[in-house]
């Protein structure tokens, strides 16, 4: 195999998931050209990977503009992939798959789209391993040209240079920060409504942290969400008010990265930057939303460095025996149910754990 395309649309948490095909592709096949087919606002977690040879960006116009996406199709069939790996495996990604008229083309199996791939699996639902069923079902897809994987192991990663690294110190220099303190960066709001924590119950979190620890604490949001910034910390007390930098923000992603790089650990909502933080090392305490599966997405359980808490944990009733359409469409009033002191105590124990035991 000379070239390799890996199609891995959605979110970045998705994305960096998919990097890991990427990684165990080079180590099998050091010699063979992978690219990496990506949603344009993904790429800043995967600049810097030197398992990909080429980023291929999916921009958004592609979705409106059938010319603009065919003349996308036609430099697909121009690269002349040898083997392409569909992870998203959606209408956009079927159809590229197809153009690309590779040798190979590996996916999961859906009814609408079997004629187009050569090797086709299904989603398992029960994990073998600890690295999650996320990571698994996608390890999946490399069976049939790796059957055994020589560091089945192996965690996404985000690579930054030296400089960004030293950019994220000025940042923090530049607002006097107190790096002699521990710094948590706090994740505030989710991708959506019912993927964010409520404010209230944030709050508390926030307040249990200032409670009993001298910390500072960053808050990871984007500037139209200011609003629910002085709603947060209404909501706090005066101590924690004290303890948030409400002002330290980053302009991009790559910054951003750069900021989490050097934080003590990551709490809050479990999605994006929960997903980052673990490919930055960074110990993180996340809040499953009730729709989103744990079983799925908590990651590299083994390591205690990755916690996460679901409101299955605590409830008496098996909120999971409802179809995910039902806690999806329930997911605010679920949130209700999970209230912060459930998890009170782990989250203490995670804190002195991962971040005060040295």
């Amino acid at each position: 195999m000379k070239k390799i395309l890996v199609i891995q649309q959605k979110m970045i948490g998705d994305v960096l998931a998919s990097t890991l095909l990427c990684e165990h592709l080079k180590i099998h096949f050091p010699d063979t050209e992978v690219h990496f087919l990506i949603n344009e606002h993904t790429r800043a977690v995967v600049d810097g990977n030197p398992s990909i040879d080429k980023i291929v960006l999916f921009k958004k116009k592609y979705k409106k503009e059938r010319r603009q996406f065919y003349t996308f199709l036609k430099g697909i069939k121009k690269e002349q992939y040898d083997l392409v790996i569909d992870v998203y495996c959606k209408l956009e990604s079927n159809l590229i798959s197809y153009f690309s008229k590779a040798a190979v083309k590996i996916s999961y199996e859906k009814w609408y789209s079997k004629f187009i791939y050569d090797h086709l699996f299904t989603y398992s639902q029960n994990p073998d391993t600890k690295l999650g069923l996320a990571i698994e079902n996608r390890l999946l897809l490399l069976s049939p040209i790796i059957p055994k994987l020589k560091e089945p192991e192996l965690a996404p990663k985000i690579f930054l240079s030296k400089e960004e690294r030293r950019a994220a110190e000025e940042l923090l220099r530049l607002h006097k920060i107190d790096t002699s303190k521990k710094v948590f960066m706090i994740g505030m709001l989710g991708s959506s409504p019912i993927k964010s924590y409520p404010l209230d119950y944030l709050a508390k979190v926030i307040d249990y942290i200032t409670q009993e620890y001298e910390a500072t604490l960053l808050l990871n949001y984007i500037p139209s969400q200011k609003e629910y910034v002085k709603e947060l910390l209404q909501l706090c007390s005066e101590k924690s008010r004290q303890s948030v930098k409400e002002n330290v923000f980053c302009s991009s992603l790559r910054a951003f990265l750069g900021l989490l790089s050097i934080c003590d650990a990551y709490i809050g909502n479990e999605g994006g930057a929960t997903n980052m933080s673990k490919a930055l090392g960074i110990p993180n305490f996340s809040i499953f939303s009730p729709w989103i599966s744990k079983k799925a997405w908590l990651t590299y359980n083994e390591n205690p460095a990755n916690y996460a808490v679901h409101l299955a944990d605590y409830s008496e009733k098996n909120i999971l025996s409802m179809p995910k359409k039902d806690r999806k469409k329930n997911s605010l009033a679920l949130y209700k149910l999970f209230k912060p002191d459930f998890f009170k105590e782990e989250l203490l124990q995670f804190i002195e754990r991962e971040v005060f035991s040295d």
